[in-house]
């Protein structure tokens, strides 16, 4: 199987091809046509099995072929926040281009931002604090529940659900299931279809990771300058700018 068996624009192909990614891994190839085909999606998936660009490729095709799309990502912590912003720059490639703008901390990316991203805790600030508005949030992906879990961030994550609208796509990923996170889950998802990755496929998703991650990830830092030149190199998402919200408090750049 290959990645244009999976229903991706030419665009987004060829930017995977530009990486050396020769063939989707499992979760790759299972995930990938159902968010395009707009399902609820719960996904459970070992670390390292190239979940994240199971949902990024996805979601660029969605942003080109719609217009006036929000999409809200949630990350355990400011690692993930860094690793997905870079992934949709990289891959954002040949998609429209037009002249990006990045928006610092002190001004309102909601009417700009396509993709915003973050941990609990951070989303939960800039969210409180007026910086944007996911009160019209057409897909929420939350990757991984479990670990939001471990880092004691289900009560803000349950802030955030509160203030999103009951009709959009929902995207939950898990690497393990959780008595503890089941609620939450509940209020999630509706009649999701359920990926299970066995176990067994993490060392192929390992080698898949390790042909291609030094092209688009790096070291986390306290601010990601990279992910700011990659989004303005690669041009924006039809012509609005993405808003990454990154680490340590940090939105853009402030």
């Amino acid at each position: 199987m290959n990645f244009a068996d999976l229903g991706l624009s030419e665009h987004t192909i060829h930017a995977i091809d530009d990486l050396g990614i020769k063939e989707p891994t499992t979760v790759q190839a299972d995930v990938i046509p159902s968010i395009l085909e707009g399902k609820d999606v719960f996904t459970i998936a070992p670390q390292g099995c190239g979940k994240t660009m199971s949902y990024v490729l996805p979601i660029l095709d969605i942003i080109s072929r719609r217009k006036n799309q929000t999409i809200l990502i949630i990350t355990p912590n400011s690692d993930c926040s860094v690793m997905t912003s870079d992934q949709l720059a990289v891959f954002n490639k040949y998609h429209e281009i037009n002249d990006a703008t990045i928006k610092n901390g002190n001004e309102d990316i909601a009417t700009e931002a396509n993709v915003i991203i973050g941990s609990p805790d951070l989303l939960v600030d800039v969210i409180e604090n007026g910086k944007v508005d996911v009160s019209a949030t057409n897909i929420l992906v939350v990757d991984d529940i479990n670990l939001i879990k471990k880092n004691k961030q289900l009560g803000n994550l349950e802030k955030i659900l509160d203030m999103l609208p009951a009709e959009k796509q929902n995207i939950v990923y898990t690497n393990r299931r959780s008595k503890e996170t089941q609620d939450v889950l509940e209020k999630i998802l509706k009649t999701p279809e359920e990926i299970k990755i066995d176990k067994a496929k993490e060392q192929e998703a390992q080698m898949s990771n390790c042909a291609s991650k030094n092209k688009y990830q790096k070291p986390s830092a306290d601010f990601d300058k990279e992910a700011v030149d990659l989004a303005q190199k690669n041009k924006s998402f039809n012509g609005k700018t993405p808003g990454f919200i990154l680490v340590k408090g940090i939105l853009a750049e402030e």
